[in-house]
Parts: structure tokens; C-alpha cells; sequence
């Protein structure tokens, strides 16, 4: 008997697994009629995404940060392929991205939003932090896709589209102080909350969560040059209580990470972007990257105290610690 219940499970767990592969696989169709609004498109993922989307057949509404970033996509893709100047932390640019993209979509809507422009430094530790290093931060990463989402959402709501927000490993799992975590833990409670309400107008809402990848975010020198920065803002006092030793530390600690995790790959994020918004049922979540689905994620799902251990391993030990 209890033989039979094993097999009995085994097969619907087979079963389950075998119909959640074949719904993965099902993809929308009339790609040409769509059109795809994507932010941060000067390099790195956006710029990727926006050339793959238009080799497929997307009208692809790329958002650039600077004209020069903007006539290098448009160099190297075709006339599927529009672009406009936007910096999702001005008001003014963010609406003037929407009315232009209203003009280009006409009835037909916004099939796709992929908020993806964003900013990593300052990093570092929280007391070495000003308020202004914190706003820098939230300004692009938090406010930005917020401003972004609701100039937009009109256009998507008339599609019945999809809105594709990029997080991070380290929206789960608060490594370093700095705006950055703050802001993709921000950005997977936006998320979550948008996407129920979003769900009776027939809009899907997706989060891409990265783990390490080599783009202009992981470069190594702005990385340091903020932390050169705020280490010589600090008051004596709190450098002392540091000490020299624990800087030269975090340093090495960041050079070690965006040396040897960090995953030239970029595609496996593009690849995780393409499929939210080709799915016929795409995922709520996508985990990008081996560290993430090896690590980061899993670590996200340990208690507390295991995790604070992992990290604590991790991070150089301050001259006067107790």
C-alpha cells in the first residue's frame, strides 16, 4: 500500500513538473505588433536587451541617459528601433519619455516596460554614509522605477502588457549598507504590491533578480573612488575606530568579488528579461546568474542568525570591534 502511495506521488509530481515546462514554453505570437519600452539602455543589460528584442521583431523604445549612448544603440541595431533621452530621476524627462512613446504606440498600447536604468555606488558601510550618499541612489533605483511605472502604466493597462521590473540578489539579502539594497528591497515590495493590483487588468508584473555581473554598476574604479571618497570624509574618531587595515580589507573584499564572481555573461539576464516578456505565462521571479540560484537565494531563505554568521565570515573585522 504504501508502495502504491510513493508511485502514486511520484507520478504527480512527474506530471506537475512536466505541465509546468510545457506552460513555460508557450510564447505569445504577432512579436512585430508590439512595442517595448525599455530605461537604462546606454550600456549593460538595457543596451543587450534592447538589440535582441529588435533582431526578434519588437518596435523597441530604448530610453538613453545620453545622446551618445543613444546614436551608438541606434549604430548598431535597425529600424525597429527608436530612441529618446531620458533621466528617470527628472520629472519633467520622465513624462516627455511618456508622451513621445504614447505618439509611437498610438491605440495599440505598451506591450512592455522594462524599468531596468540603475546606479550602485556609494557602497559601503552605513556610518561612513551621508544622507545625500542614500537619496543619490534611491533617486534612480526606488523613485526612478516608481515615476517610470506610473507615467506608463496607462499605456500598459491599454495592452494588457507586462511591466518588468530588474531587482536584486541583494533585494533578499541585505550584504552592504549604501542605498543599493535598500532600493531593490523597495523595488521587490513595489513589485509584489503592483502586481496584485495589476492582475484584474490582465498585466503581468515580473522581477528579474541578478546576481553578479560584470557591467558599468560592478566597475571596480567608481567603486573604489567612493570609497576612497567616503573614507576621507569620515571624522578622525570613526577612522580610528575602523583603522587603516579594515579600508585596505573592504578593498581587497571588492576586488576579490568583481574579479572572480562577477559573470561576463550578460545574456543570462537578457534571456530572463526576453522570456517575461514573451511567456504567454511568464514567472513572477527570475533568479539570473549561477551565484544567485547557488547562494544568494538560498541564503535569502536561512534564518537570521545563519546568515548574519555567512556575512560576518565575509567582511574585514573593524580595529576596535568588540
Amino acid at each position: 500500500m504504501e508502495d502504491a502511495w510513493t508511485l502514486g506521488l511520484a507520478a504527480v509530481l512527474v506530471a506537475w513538473v512536466g505541465l509546468w515546462l510545457w506552460r513555460d514554453r508557450l510564447l505569445i505570437s504577432d512579436v512585430e505588433q508590439r512595442h517595448v519600452f525599455v530605461t537604462g539602455c546606454d550600456s549593460g543589460f538595457g543596451s543587450l536587451l534592447c538589440k535582441r528584442l529588435e533582431r526578434r521583431g519588437f518596435r523597441v523604445l530604448a530610453g538613453c541617459l545620453t545622446e551618445a549612448g543613444a546614436r551608438e544603440l541606434r549604430r548598431a541595431t535597425g529600424p525597429n528601433l527608436r530612441t529618446c533621452l531620458l533621466d528617470v530621476t527628472d520629472s519633467e524627462s520622465v513624462l516627455r519619455a511618456a508622451d513621445w512613446a504614447k505618439g509611437e504606440v498610438g491605440d495599440k498600447g505598451l506591450w512592455g516596460l522594462v524599468n531596468n536604468a540603475g546606479r550602485s555606488i556609494p557602497m559601503g558601510p552605513t556610518e561612513w554614509m551621508q544622507v545625500e550618499d542614500f537619496q543619490s541612489t534611491l533617486r534612480v533605483n526606488m523613485m526612478g522605477v516608481i515615476e517610470v511605472t506610473l507615467a506608463f502604466l496607462p499605456l500598459v493597462k491599454c495592452a494588457r502588457g507586462r511591466l518588468v521590473n530588474v531587482a536584486s540578489v541583494l533585494g533578499r539579502v541585505g550584504a552592504n549598507g549604501g542605498g543599493y539594497c535598500m532600493s531593490k528591497f523597495a523595488v521587490e515590495c513595489f513589485s509584489d504590491c503592483l502586481r496584485r493590483d495589476m492582475h484584474y487588468f490582465g498585466v503581468k508584473v515580473c522581477i528579474i533578480e541578478p546576481g553578479f555581473f560584470k557591467t558599468a554598476i560592478t566597475s571596480l574604479e567608481p567603486l573604489e573612488r567612493e570609497l576612497q571618497r567616503l573614507w576621507g570624509q569620515l571624522s578622525p574618531e570613526v577612522r580610528e575606530s575602523y583603522g587603516e587595515k579594515y579600508f585596505d580589507n573592504y578593498i581587497k573584499l571588492q576586488r576579490l568579488i568583481m574579479n572572480n564572481v562577477c559573470d561576463p555573461d550578460l545574456s543570462k539576464v537578457t534571456d530572463c528579461m526576453e522570456h517575461a516578456l514573451m511567456a504567454r505565462y511568464p514567472r513572477t521571479r527570475y533568479s539570473a546568474g549561477w551565484d544567485a540560484k547557488l547562494v544568494w537565494i538560498p541564503l535569502s531563505y536561512t534564518p537570521t542568525f545563519v546568515l548574519d554568521s555567512v556575512l560576518k565570515m565575509m567582511m574585514p573585522r573593524p580595529a576596535h570591534s568588540v
